[in-house]
């Protein structure tokens, strides 16, 4: 096993800047995810610590070594892409032992390992078959246990749920977790879906246009983001964003929505500003706010309600069944001690 430590790194593709001066610890044994939108660098990073990309300036250590000028094969890592990348015509047993037998590896001990990995990811069964014949979290699993056999000391990951239904990816973010924290390998993760960032890592950065926004737990992130970026892009549904004013211990919006402010706003500077606020931090209540329902979507465990008040619209999240319909009228309140304030012309969260 072994961290990773990038420091200062920088990319470019001809004119096009991709990765600007992008710093990140990674611990031995660590899951961290790399999150962002398309288009945010997150994969250009992981191919980079892979040696897929060559960087332009900086410097990435996988343990105590340097690896800038290291070839892929030499870095003592395993990769697993999102498009699974297994050889139709060989077996299962073959797909996973094609990397020992390149090193040339003893027959008994590629069969060891195999084995081993096979049983770990519930493959002992399917080693005879050929990659047609599984299902989708089948071939994902084979793809995982082709990194397992090798033993590296990193695995990356690029995406690799992103294949399969929304019911599998849940079962395979388990299993992945699971298997980490079996092996406890160190695992770099690259995602666009912040709610298996969330339910995974140990550690999230948020990148966005080729810088980090914010390293953190994911809780951390979650209660405590530095910005409107990292505030609007974790949890889900996205945090409420309402333009206004904060004056007189309270925030205004619209012609009218007068919202609480939290205690923690005592320091916060008075004057324009933009109130964040999670939907699952409304309740209904008979002291809070007049608004008017305008759409109902009920999960049964859960009813996500979109209210109006004086043009101003914003999410609620209740987590119980709620009779309401368009056009009901219902009182709701934020929780103020949830609630966060951040500057209008930086984006920065002031409290």
């Amino acid at each position: 096993m072994a961290s990773v430590t990038i420091r200062d790194v920088h990319k470019k593709f001809g004119e096009s800047h991709i990765l600007r001066g992008v710093s990140v610890d990674i611990a031995d044994g660590e899951f961290v995810i790399l999150v962002g939108p398309s288009g945010c660098g997150k994969s250009t990073l992981l191919r980079t610590i892979a040696g897929l990309e060559t960087v332009t300036s900086g410097e990435i250590r996988i343990g105590d070594r340097v690896v800038n000028d290291i070839s892929p094969k030499d870095r003592d890592i395993a990769m697993v892409f999102q498009s699974y990348a297994l050889y139709p015509h060989m077996t299962i047993f073959e797909n996973m032992a094609f990397a020992l037998s390149l090193r040339q590896a003893p027959k008994a001990e590629i069969q060891q390992r195999v084995e081993r990995a096979a049983q770990i990811l519930g493959l002992a069964p399917l080693l005879d078959r050929y990659p047609r014949q599984l299902s989708g979290g089948q071939r994902q699993r084979v793809a995982m246990g082709r990194a397992i056999v090798r033993d590296p000391q990193v695995f990356l990951f690029d995406e690799p749920l992103s294949n399969l239904d929304a019911k599998l990816r849940v079962a395979m973010r388990a299993e992945i977790k699971e298997l980490q924290l079996r092996l406890k390998t160190t695992t770099v993760y690259v995602t666009h879906d912040q709610i298996e960032a969330m339910t995974m890592a140990d550690k999230i950065v948020v990148m966005r246009d080729g810088e980090i926004e914010q390293i953190g737990a994911p809780l951390d992130l979650y209660d405590r983001p530095d910005n409107q970026f990292v505030a609007g892009f974790i949890g889900s549904p996205s945090m409420n964003f309402l333009e206004g004013r904060f004056a007189d211990g309270a925030f205004h919006a619209g012609d009218g929505l007068s919202l609480p402010a939290g205690t923690q706003w005592t320091s916060a500077p008075i004057g324009d500003a933009i109130y964040g606020v999670r939907p699952e931090h409304f309740r209904i209540a008979g002291d809070g706010v007049d608004v008017e329902v305008v759409v109902v979507e009920p999960t049964g465990s859960e009813t996500e309600v979109l209210v109006r008040r004086s043009g101003v619209e914003f999410n609620c999240l209740f987590r119980s069944r709620v009779p309401v319909k368009p056009g009901d009228a219902i009182r709701v309140q934020p929780d103020p001690s949830q609630v966060h304030l951040f500057d209008r012309s930086t984006g920065r969260r002031v409290s």
